[in-house]
């Protein structure tokens, strides 16, 4: 076929051809914005690492989770940061833990948005642990307890949806047990399935105040070097009973996002975690990126990869960038 028949950038000519022809869509409905709570009243405590974002008390919290509704995003999942810690992780199962606090308040003042909640125990342990620590190793089936009990008391305070994130062999199967006795037969498990052991979570443990004590978590959350693992263990969280499956971090495994969405038939979604952000923000305030271009190329390459669903610290300014 000769050369001038084919030229491509005819349908680049301009952005309403553009957006006439473009294949990936990136819509607020597909974003989740991750939120922390923290005790007391009128508390707004910048995270120095995560620009733009706070640990936020209850009523500050309302008012993000209302321009989440506002702005049409799919849901906030939330982290909370209790008041003291200490080796049970008691905090986190607690009836009237900062968690379950924030639930009942969000249902109350939010009630028609998606509410997650992370099920994890590293930010209410006193040694930063996801587990329960014996000696200097992480007591696997002792700790699926704590978090059963956890997604339990997240369900009954109001949760629409519990993300379990502390990649202990047989959580899901667990929590899942344990919500189907309780009552809460519908309420559905997104599974946090192939969490890496990544450098990119630094901010996130100032945010949540979970740094470990001694140690790493290299025992229990994915080697980065692991693409076939990561599938094995999707299969092994959808047996237990995920209805949803997450891969996180998310720029650095685009690849294992689009083998999930090609294996699996079941939502899956992607966290472009704190060093993601942290990442992209500090690059723009030195002037090297344009930042709104480089949050929008990430995430739309992450919705291409086949993400369904994606939990980001940008959530807020993109859905009105979309808008």
């Amino acid at each position: 076929m000769p050369f001038p028949v084919q030229r491509k950038r005819r349908l680049r000519v301009s952005e309403s051809m553009r957006r006439l022809v473009r294949e990936t869509h990136l819509e607020p409905s597909q974003l989740v914005l991750p939120l922390f709570v923290c005790p007391g009243e009128a508390v707004r405590n910048p995270i120095s690492s995560m620009p733009g974002h706070a640990q936020l008390s209850i009523d500050e919290l309302l008012k993000d989770c209302a321009a989440a509704q506002e702005l049409g995003i799919g849901g906030v999942i939330l982290f909370g940061i209790p008041e003291s810690k200490d080796e049970l992780a008691s905090g986190a199962y607690a009836h009237d833990g900062i968690t379950q606090q924030a639930v009942r308040a969000v249902k109350t003042s939010v009630p028609q948005l998606l509410v997650m909640t992370d099920v994890c125990n590293c930010e209410y342990t006193s040694h930063g642990h996801c587990g329960k620590v014996a000696g200097n190793e992480i007591d696997n089936d002792a700790t699926l307890e704590w978090l059963a009990k956890a997604a339990v008391s997240h369900a009954v305070a109001g949760a629409d949806m519990v993300a379990p994130s502390d990649m202990m062999d047989g959580r899901v199967g667990a929590i899942r047990t344990a919500l189907d006795a309780a009552g809460f037969p519908n309420t559905p498990i997104f599974a946090y399935a192939a969490k890496f052991a990544s450098v990119f979570y630094g901010p996130f443990r100032e945010a949540a105040e979970s740094t470990p004590q001694f140690g790493d978590r290299r025992s229990y959350q994915m080697d980065p070097a692991n693409g076939r693992e990561a599938m094995h263990e999707m299969e092994l969280d959808l047996e237990e009973g995920a209805d949803l499956l997450m891969v996180k971090p998310a720029l650095p495994y685009l690849d294992l996002i689009r083998q999930a969405k090609d294996r699996f038939p079941v939502p899956i979604g992607a966290y472009q975690v704190s060093g993601e952000y942290s990442m992209i923000m500090a690059a723009a305030r030195n002037g090297w990126i344009d930042q709104d271009r480089a949050m929008m190329e990430s995430l739309t390459s992450i919705r291409r990869a086949g993400a369904d669903i994606i939990l980001t610290y940008f959530a807020l300014d993109a859905a009105r960038a979309v808008a």
